[in-house]
Order: structure tokens, then sequence, then C-alpha cells
């Protein structure tokens, strides 16, 4: 996890610029789009046996980010990465409008593929090419698009692990208090799956509702940047972006989906990229959360029960009663809209040893 210099008054880092990471002691109403599309729609995968899904690590020469959710777009597949990811600029560059970053056709390394994709569309580099200048637009639009290859097509589907969905994309503003889960991939924890399914509580919209600031059992660390958040009903609703220093540390901001493929639809196909018209899948599986949070601002403890990949996790779990993250952020959280600041990287890869067989591309090694 990088520290950055603040822009915006800088108390958030978004989740950037690649280094030699060293972790210890990780604790661990929007603009109208085209409608998700039914699985059905698509010849997917099974679910149990698809290697390429929501969730999957995503390399490129920056580093290591987190797939989100599968989109498509007439015979073509993709998956939904944060902008940042291959972000190339200073640490302390945050504003998408003035940022710099590897250009489209960068080949992404796909866990579970055996062909690299492709980087077709990065909401930087579009909105450098328009002028952007709304500010919420520039601060907070932070998705790209990375081209499944046509010969891993059928190793495709778009079930979010362990929670199922999504089923479609929120096109509204995210109560305060509101549940929200998300699946997390990062490296750092070395394939232990029972760590990677999160769920935690919205503490507000900010940023005319282009940022959801989330709370989480653990927040993201290294690697998790991209990942996808949804809703109760499991609608997807966003991308993690930052990690917060105020005005509750620990916590994240998520960019809204809704007003991200909106973008991507009106502005994708500028140099001919063709992604256009692009749309959520559906997961083929049917959303189902584990055992809700406190409400908002209650008293009662976390309950015990988890997810189902955490349900070996009992002492993670039995341990957020009276400390539960999610819940005391929410009620230390101020209303007003955090800075950009604090980032959590993309994380880079280790070099290898000496002699050691070189990664293939869609493999696990080199990470």
């Amino acid at each position: 996890m990088i520290l950055r210099s603040a822009i915006f008054n800088g108390r958030v880092l978004r989740c950037l610029a690649a280094a030699g990471l060293v972790v210890g002691a990780t604790t661990v109403g929007a603009v109208a789009m085209p409608g998700a599309a039914h699985a059905d729609d698509q010849d997917f995968a099974p679910a149990s046996t698809a290697t390429i899904h929501p969730g999957v690590m995503v390399t490129s020469p920056v580093g290591q980010c987190t797939a989100n959710f599968v989109f498509g777009n007439g015979n073509k597949l993709y998956l939904g990465q944060a902008a940042h990811c291959t972000g190339t600029g200073s640490e302390s560059e945050t504003d998408g409008c003035k940022s710099k970053s590897l250009p489209l056709d960068t080949p992404i390394k796909i866990q579970g593929a055996s062909q690299p994709g492709k980087m077709v569309y990065n909401s930087w580099l579009t909105m450098h090419e328009n002028g952007e200048k709304d500010p919420n637009t520039c601060a907070y639009n932070d998705f790209a698009l990375v081209e499944i290859d046509s010969d891993d097509a059928g190793k495709v589907n778009p079930t979010v692990p362990v929670f199922g969905g999504p089923t479609g994309v929120r096109e509204a503003g995210l109560p305060a208090g509101a549940p929200v889960y998300s699946y997390q991939n990062s490296g750092l924890r070395q394939g232990l799956g029972l760590l990677s399914p999160k769920q935690g509580l919205n503490l507000g919209d900010n940023a005319g509702g282009y940022t959801h600031e989330v709370a989480t059992i653990t927040p993201g660390v290294p690697g998790d940047s991209g990942s996808g958040f949804m809703d109760a009903d499991g609608k997807a609703f966003g991308i993690l972006s930052t990690l917060n220093l105020e005005p509750a540390p620990g916590t994240n901001g998520v960019g809204d989906l809704g007003k991200e493929i909106a973008y991507a639809n009106k502005y994708g196909d500028g140099k001919g990229d063709g992604v256009r018209d692009i749309s959520l899948q559906d997961g083929t599986t049917a959303f189902h959360p584990p055992l809700p949070l406190p409400a908002l601002g209650s008293s009662a403890p976390r309950a015990d029960q988890a997810s189902d990949s955490d349900s070996d996790n009992s002492s993670d779990a039995s341990t957020a009663t009276d400390n539960n993250p999610a819940q005391s952020a929410a009620e230390g959280a101020h209303r007003a809209t955090p800075d950009r600041g604090l980032s959590i990287a993309p994380r880079q890869p280790e070099p290898a040893p000496a002699g050691a067989p070189k990664a293939q591309p869609g493999a696990l090694g080199g990470l």
C-alpha cells in the first residue's frame, strides 16, 4: 500500500501506481444506459468450471489488479478493470483527466485464460481525448475494458464467486447504511479464497453520485483495485478505486458503475475501438448474500454466521461484534465529501528467481 501526497486537499489515495510492494501485517438517479444482458443471451461456460469470471486477476506491465464484472457487445466479451490499473504517472496523479496511462491495445494477462486480453477502453484516455472538464468525472471516472481473446470465450462465466449475480446495474443512488458485497482477489492473499468475499455498509454517496464511500470487514489491499461491488439485490453499483484517509480512515471509495458505463457508451468509440453499446452480463447463478450486517447506527453485533466460503473463518466473524470495522466507520463518518489522496496500488509482479520458467499469459505465475 502506498501513501501519496494529496491533491484535492489530498486525504485519499487512488489505488494507483505500482511500486515494489512490501506489505506487512495487512488487516486484512444515474445516467440512462443499456440494460444488463440476460445470461441466456450468451453461451457461457458453467459457473462451476469457468476459469474466467468476475474476481480473476488481471495483470498489466504496471501491476496486478482484480476484474470486476463481465461485459459484452455483440459477439465480444470484456472484463472490467479500473483505469488506474494501467496508470503510468507519478504517485500523486489521481485526476483521470490529467493522469497518464498505457495506450489502448496494451496486452493484459488474464488469470484462467490461455491468451492475453487487450485493453480496448480506458476512461482516463477517453477523458484526455474529449478534453473533459467536469471535476467529478475527472476525479471518479475510473473504468477500463479488457477484450477477452476469442480463443478463451468458451471459458467465461459472468457469475460473481460466492455471492452469485450480478442481477443488473443499479441506476439510482445507494442509501447510507445499505449493505454492500464485493469479491476481491489480490495476489497478496496467496490464493486463500476465504479472504476474498467482503461485505460491509455504504456510508454515503458523494460528488453528485459519482462515488460511494463504503466500509467493509477488512478494506481492500494492493491488487484489489478494480473489484466490483453489488447491493443487497445483487445489482452491480461500483468499482473499487481508492482507500480513504478521512473522514473515516480505512474505508474505500467506489466509483459509480452506472455513470462509468454511460460515459463509455457515449464516448468509447472515439478512435474506432468499438466499445459502445456495452452491457453488463448477468450472472447465471442467483444472487445469495450472507446474513446482513447490523443497520447503520445499530448497537447490535454482527451475526457470527458468514458467507459460504467464510464458514471456516469463525474467529474472524466472532471478533466482529463490539469492534465491527464497518459499523464503527459508519457511525464515525462525516458527511463531507472525502478528498483525494491515498492509494491501493496494483500489485507489481515480483522478479522471478534466476532460472525460473517464464510465466505464460493467462497463468497465475509471475504475480
